[in-house]
């Protein structure tokens, strides 16, 4: 078991990484205020993990939600959902949430623990490979709205996350190269040495290789750690890990949540970044080449969908985080392992890369 730090002051928190981690309340205990505890997960990890997580907290004061599987329920009324379990169990403002699944139940049960009675404690147990690498760590919070994608949210820090690599044995492979679209990510950032050792063990990634699964979601949330630690509310250095991300969330606006998976999406963007870092000077060809290669070796889609036009992206972009005063900012690369925020680059080299990037 490796146990990583997120860096926080009074907030810190520990991340676990390991292999049958489920069932020991000796890595949660610790982290849970009073006897109340609501583990909130979805219809598709529930019956799987919930009764071995249930296992692990005998002498607490357990209850369970259970939301539907998908994006596209990632909104405010079934947020409503957790709500009226709080509520109805009468959970008070030392209780502790528990969430049980992916990014769509972290950012929910996130949410939920910020919102209820003014803020209560809550601890992420992803189980997808994303959200062990990537939205498990932070504290961003939220759900979406027809109009943009985790646009109304709250920066709400766990107590704890615990990553049970075991966990990613059933998940579907299509998730999987999801969840390494983030892993790559780290890699263009800020991670260069990152690039080789995933160019070099692709195979072993896909094939569910426990040490090479185990060594990506280590430097992964070693990488994320680290820049959260500097800038825990996003205004300066952390919008950095957002790249592919302004694309990325158009795609799924556009196409309807949950029909692009985020990884998937993901993936695009940061091929887009790639081909407009290029248009603009700043990296070469066969750089993106190899941004390229990387993100098909890991099953990861590069070009987006016909379904949605070059219009509605540019519109969808407009509702992004990080545009001010109307100009959309965008992380782009300066080099393979270095990325940068700007708004300095050419809209009509913008609008002719995503012309030329379909399917």
């Amino acid at each position: 078991m490796k146990q990583l730090q997120v860096d926080l002051g009074h907030r810190s928190y520990p991340i676990f990484i390991g292999r049958d981690l489920l069932g020991h309340a000796e890595y949660l205990a610790p982290y849970i205020q009073s006897k109340q505890v609501m583990v909130v997960s979805n219809t598709t990890v529930a019956p799987l993990y919930l009764e071995k997580t249930l296992a692990g907290l005998q002498g607490f004061e357990t209850s369970s939600v259970i939301l539907p599987d998908g994006e596209s329920y990632k909104n405010l009324h079934v947020l409503n959902q957790i709500f009226d379990e709080l509520l109805s169990q009468r959970f008070d403002r030392r209780a502790t949430l528990l969430a049980l699944g992916g990014g769509v139940v972290g950012d929910m049960t996130g949410f939920a623990a910020a919102c209820y009675q003014r803020g209560v404690s809550f601890i992420q147990i992803p189980t997808t490979l994303l959200a062990q690498v990537d939205s498990s760590v932070g504290g961003k919070t939220g759900v979406n709205h027809p109009l943009g994608k985790n646009m109304i949210g709250a920066f709400h820090q766990p107590q704890c996350v615990l990553c049970d690599t075991d966990t990613l044995n059933t998940l579907e492979e299509r998730q999987l190269s999801a969840g390494l679209a983030e892993v790559v990510k780290y890699g263009l950032l800020g991670d260069a040495d990152f690039i080789g050792w995933l160019e070099n063990n692709a195979d072993q990634l896909l094939a569910r290789d426990p040490d090479a699964l185990a060594y990506a979601i280590e430097r992964s949330c070693q990488d994320k750690a680290d820049i959260v630690a500097k800038d825990e509310l996003e205004a300066g250095v952390r919008a950095l890990l957002n790249l592919g991300h302004t694309f990325g969330h158009a795609i799924e606006t556009g196409m309807g949540y949950g029909v692009c998976l985020h990884g998937e999406a993901v993936g695009m963007g940061m091929y887009l970044a790639a081909e407009l870092s290029q248009r603009q000077g700043w990296i070469s060809r066969s750089d993106v080449e190899r941004t390229d290669q990387l993100l098909q070796a890991m099953n990861i889609p590069r070009r987006i969908p016909q379904d949605i036009s070059v219009e509605q992206m540019l519109e969808l972009m407009k509702v992004d985080k990080k545009v001010r005063d109307g100009q959309v900012r965008l992380v782009l690369l300066k080099t393979l392992g270095e990325a940068f925020l700007t708004s300095d680059y050419s809209a009509d080299l913008m609008r002719d890369v995503l012309s030329n990037s379909y399917a």
